[in-house]
């Protein structure tokens, strides 16, 4: 039997929900055929640190917390930065799929060989092979 496909969320990922009002999860089903996801605990910490500053960016913040720490595995790496992180899990082979709305940290995943999920068009996710 093979293994799930992994699929990691960075927290402009998980801010998503309220800040661009898409349906990721929903989304997520229909791009992929069934997938476990994780978040490293640095996008953990990243979500819990904007939290913090209230408004729009904190609420959208605090509501990717709960969904990652309620739907995610939260995994462990080296790196302190969240984009590190994720790279690092790329790198690794770790993923099979990195999601994100940051084009900078999708160059890298892509970089290192892994396909990014990414907002196409107002509110649809798609994928990106390297």
């Amino acid at each position: 039997m093979t293994s799930p496909t992994q699929v990691a969320l960075d927290t402009s990922a998980l801010m998503m929900p309220v800040e661009l009002d898409v349906r990721l999860f929903d989304e997520l089903d229909r791009v992929l055929d069934g997938y476990e996801l994780m978040a490293p605990q640095a996008v953990i910490e990243e979500l819990r640190r904007l939290s913090e500053k209230g408004g729009c960016e904190g609420t959208a913040a605090n509501v990717g917390h709960d969904l990652a720490t309620e739907r995610c595995l939260v995994v462990d790496t080296d790196a302190s930065y969240a984009d590190d992180a994720l790279v690092e899990l790329a790198r690794e082979g770790v993923v099979d799929y990195v999601v994100t709305n940051d084009r900078p940290l999708g160059d890298r995943v892509l970089e290192a060989r892994v396909p990014v999920i990414a907002l196409r068009g107002r509110n649809k996710l798609a994928i990106t092979q390297p």
